[in-house]
């Protein structure tokens, strides 16, 4: 193994207490045999056997017993370099690092493919939910087209407790307290995290290589004040949610946070679980869920993909990179969608009137509207029919200016699979 941390040592504690299924499996025992680590002396939560850490990777790479490497050591490098050479050396990886197969995976795809080795990453995406074997394998002829997932488990927590009444300060804290968030938390609540995992799905469900820098994110560090009580009298779920959308042969990935209907699948994925659904032309939609992240959930995962090199030996399906075509990305803002707007702005008559005219100028309706008191003002809470992005975004800069409004507009999507007349909209 690259690395032997949280992750490390769980996943040799699968192997170990799972050694003789394993074996049942595969007709191989499977056993960590070399691990290297920046501080062998550190104390860890599952011990190694005697001789395995080592500060050296020549001892993992030259080592004969090596027939596989899982690399879980994180970052970029020397991550990368230890893969590339890994693979150059005709030596299986798998690999739970989402941002290394995100920045890198053309590179490290070439690898396997020249030495004709396989390369897995099932752990790189949502910890123990089978999200890229369904994508890659079970889905290979479903032409997926969309894909909505709830993909960081951190932020879902959070958004969870916001949801139930606390503060994003608190809700914050208590995921740090409970090991949920780092003590840096910014991959996580800035969106980043979350965005590095969509590309890698969509990457895979349209067959056309996506990296971070394709993906358009925003994270939940910076919401409206009050937008889940807001939220709650819509029947709708603040969540921060990833979108992957193939439209007209060109594609769009964003990560940003949304209002999710009360009766959509989505919003039934609570605390630091992980939930992705699937859409496509044969099977209508797929909802997967589980835990998304920790320790032995991860493991789980990497331990799977060992299996699954083990018993695909000589196949082949799965050594290629699962790019073969090349998409166009679908113009900034062209992707429609219903939308949410929060107004601060004066209490007086004429305001909801001059706000509606601007909608309209730019061929936007309102499907529903609400207004309460704020201080000397009024919050608006607007949910609009589907409209592209640029359309909405074209109107709040008009209405932005107006003199009656007194703060930046704030604009989500909104996720539900029911009309407005369902939702009570019409």
């Amino acid at each position: 193994m690259l690395g032997y941390g949280t992750v490390g040592a769980a996943v040799d504690r699968l192997l170990v207490e799972n050694a003789d299924d394993i074996e049942r499996a595969t007709g191989h025992r499977l056993r960590v045999v070399r691990a290297l680590v920046r501080d062998p002396a550190r104390s860890r939560t599952f011990a190694p056997a005697d001789g395995v850490l080592t500060t050296d990777f020549a001892a993992v790479r030259d080592d004969p017993r090596v027939a596989l490497v899982a690399e879980v050591m994180g970052g970029i490098e020397p991550a990368a370099s230890h893969v590339l050479e890994l693979l150059g050396a005709g030596t299986p990886v798998v690999t739970a690092n989402k941002q290394l197969v995100a920045r890198r995976g053309s590179e490290l795809f070439a690898a396997a493919a020249a030495a004709g080795v396989q390369l897995r990453f099932e752990a790189s995406v949502c910890g123990a939910i089978p999200v890229i074997k369904a994508l890659r394998e079970s889905l290979v002829a479903t032409n997926v087209h969309r894909v909505l997932g709830i993909v960081n488990g951190t932020t879902n927590f959070i958004l969870t407790e916001m949801e139930g009444g606390a503060s994003y300060a608190d809700a914050l804290a208590e995921a740090q307290r409970l090991g949920l968030a780092e003590a840096d938390p910014t991959d996580d609540v800035s969106g980043a995290d979350a965005a590095a995992k969509m590309a890698i799905l969509a990457t895979i469900a349209f067959g056309s290589r996506v990296t971070l820098a394709d993906v358009d994110f925003e994270g939940i560090d910076d919401l409206p004040a009050g937008l889940p009580e807001a939220a709650r009298g819509l029947e709708l779920v603040v969540r921060l949610v990833g979108s992957a959308t193939l439209l007209d042969g060109r594609v769009d990935v964003r990560v940003r946070p949304a209002l999710v209907d009360r009766h959509h699948p989505l919003a039934a994925v609570e605390g630091a679980f992980n939930g992705v659904m699937l859409q496509g032309d044969a099977i209508r939609e797929i909802t997967l869920e589980g835990p998304g992240a920790g320790g032995m959930e991860t493991a789980s995962a990497v331990v799977a993909d060992l299996v699954s090199i083990i018993g695909t030996s000589g196949t082949g399906f799965l050594n290629g990179d699962p790019c073969w075509r090349e998409l166009e990305r679908l113009p900034p803002g062209a992707l429609p969608s219903p939308f949410y707007v929060h107004l601060e702005v004066d209490d007086r008559p004429g305001v909801l009137a001059e706000v509606a005219q601007r909608l309209s100028e730019h061929g936007v309706s309102v499907a529903r509207l609400t207004q309460v008191p704020a201080g000397e003002g009024a919050s608006i809470h607007v949910v609009l029919h589907e409209a592209p992005q640029r359309d909405v975004e074209a109107a709040l800069a008009e209405i932005a200016r107006l003199p009656s409004v007194y703060a930046e507009p704030s604009l989500l999507p909104v996720i539900s699979d029911r009309g407005v007349v369902e939702l009570g909209w019409a």
